[in-house]
């Protein structure tokens, strides 16, 4: 999926534009027991709660591609054979009245959740029916494609509120706000099947993560049976793994940057293109930018050979979870620096009398702890 159809199903998510009647779902408390399944029809809510229901919902469709948003690709023999596929599109053809496959979704998502306290899992279908775009890229909400059937589900926290002092106005009066449970934003979710060329792909779920670090691969293996994509922050620093102990010696500040603004121009570049797919890199505009600041063929194989190690070697990563653009920063032990990433010519090292330094050349505005301070001979 690209952006454009993250986006336009997550329109979606709204009281006056979703199909969605009803949510299904169970409570589970810390001991990861069902204490409280639910079947709640949307009908019987407020247009508050209604719309604080779906939000939830939306929630699992935002962040990143390739960070909090990843593609899961079911192989082919999992589609024909598989029980966890069948199990989805058995859900997906019932519209969520499938009892038996319901229950076996809830059961192998709480065995492979880690999550801490108690916790809800929402789910619910959806029938899109979706409109004909023209050649000018218009919507002719008139004119439908087909009707994109799908599951979106949300994990969401349940937390206890602290008491409160509250002023209550019409009495007059402060009074204590008793402690509560409270449904937090989702911290993992999926989509089934995926919405790609605004269509149904069996093949392949969306899935969200909020945290960067952790995507709960049990989780991935007990919904979908697929191997888990290697999480954003994993991949960040993999890659700076590989970039130190494959170029050694030649790993020094100018090529870093070298590499950094590479890819920063990269993702600028595809930015300014408006291309709503997923901009992707492999090993070669990476070995690119070592080769033209001078980096030795040697160090050049040495990367190529860890970073197929790492990633694969055919391997496409989105550079955005390898660098950060609005990021620089050099750090030691005692020392942290922050610059500007394009003003990375204001930095240097060198060796001076045998002692290794960083330099930053200054102009004007220097400030310690706030105090605006003077540089002198």
């Amino acid at each position: 999926m690209n952006e454009r159809e993250v986006a336009e199903l997550r329109r979606r998510f709204r009281q006056d534009r979703s199909g969605i009647s009803r949510v299904r779902g169970c409570y589970v408390n810390e001991n990861r027991e069902i204490v409280s399944r639910f079947d709640q029809s949307l009908g019987v809510l407020t247009q508050e709660e209604n719309e604080k229901l779906l939000q939830l919902l939306r929630r699992t469709l935002t962040g990143a591609l390739g960070k909090n948003l990843l593609d899961i690709t079911f192989a082919t023999q999992q589609v024909v054979h598989g029980s966890e596929h069948r199990r989805l599109m058995g859900l997906r053809a019932s519209e969520l009245r499938d009892e038996e496959a319901l229950e076996s979704l809830f059961q192998a998502m709480i065995r492979a959740l880690d999550l801490e306290g108690n916790y809800m899992i929402l789910l619910a279908h959806d029938a899109y029916d979706v409109p004909y775009r023209g050649k000018d890229g218009e919507d002719q909400a008139d004119a439908s494609s087909e009707v994109f059937s799908y599951l979106v589900c949300a994990v969401c926290p349940v937390k206890l509120t602290k008491p409160a002092l509250s002023y209550q106005v019409q009495a007059g009066e402060f009074r204590t706000r008793t402690a509560d449970w409270v449904v937090s934003p989702p911290e993992l979710g999926f989509l089934f099947p995926a919405f790609d060329d605004r269509s149904a792909n069996i093949y392949d779920a969306l899935y969200y993560s909020k945290d960067v670090k952790n995507v709960h691969e049990d989780l991935i293996g007990a919904v979908f049976a697929a191997p888990a994509p290697m999480p954003a922050a994993a991949q960040q620093e993999s890659f700076r793994g590989v970039l130190g102990e494959a170029l050694e010696e030649d790993c020094c500040l100018p090529v870093v940057q070298a590499v950094h603004d590479q890819l920063c121009g990269l993702m600028e570049d595809h930015k300014e293109s408006r291309d709503p797919e997923l901009l992707t890199i492999g090993k070669g505009e990476v070995k690119q930018a070592l080769a033209a600041n001078g980096v030795s063929q040697e160090h050049i194989q040495a990367f190529e050979r860890q970073y197929d190690q790492a990633f694969g070697p055919d391997a496409q990563l989105s550079p955005r979870n390898l660098v950060d653009p609005k990021k620089l920063e050099l750090k030691t032990a005692d020392v942290t620096i922050k610059v500007n990433p394009e003003r990375g010519d204001l930095v240097q090292t060198r060796i001076l009398n045998g002692v290794k330094y960083i330099l930053v050349r200054v102009e004007e505005g220097v400030e310690v702890n706030g105090v605006p301070v003077q540089i002198t001979q």
